[in-house]
């Protein structure tokens, strides 16, 4: 599994993440298999502060879609088409993947 390489949200108190966080930036959110069935929808655009991370994004889209919370112990998620993990900084016009468990035959 590859893991992107981008800069991920410490416990660190950085006066640029302060001084961002009152601005917003619209990432586009995909979703696959259950997560398609649970929201109705295969993709929608998610506004969030700057310096959110993947996981960020995911509680606010849990918040929005409750039913997603059957899934999030066992979805993947992906950030441009790479594999990442909940501490990696969203920008400005990417693109998360909401990848649950695919089983079949």
């Amino acid at each position: 599994m590859v893991v992107t390489e981008r800069e991920t949200k410490t416990g660190n108190s950085d006066s640029a993440l302060v001084d961002n966080k009152e601005s917003s930036i619209q990432i586009k959110v995909l979703f696959f298999a259950r997560a398609r069935d649970l929201t109705g929808l295969t993709d929608m655009p998610l506004e969030v502060s700057c310096g959110s991370t993947t996981q960020d994004c995911l509680n606010k889209l849990i918040a929005r879609f409750p039913n997603l919370e059957e899934i999030r112990g066992c979805m993947v998620l992906a950030l441009n088409e790479e594999y990442t993990n909940a501490s990696v900084i969203v920008n400005e016009k990417d693109e998360l993947a909401i990848i649950p468990p695919i089983s079949g035959g």
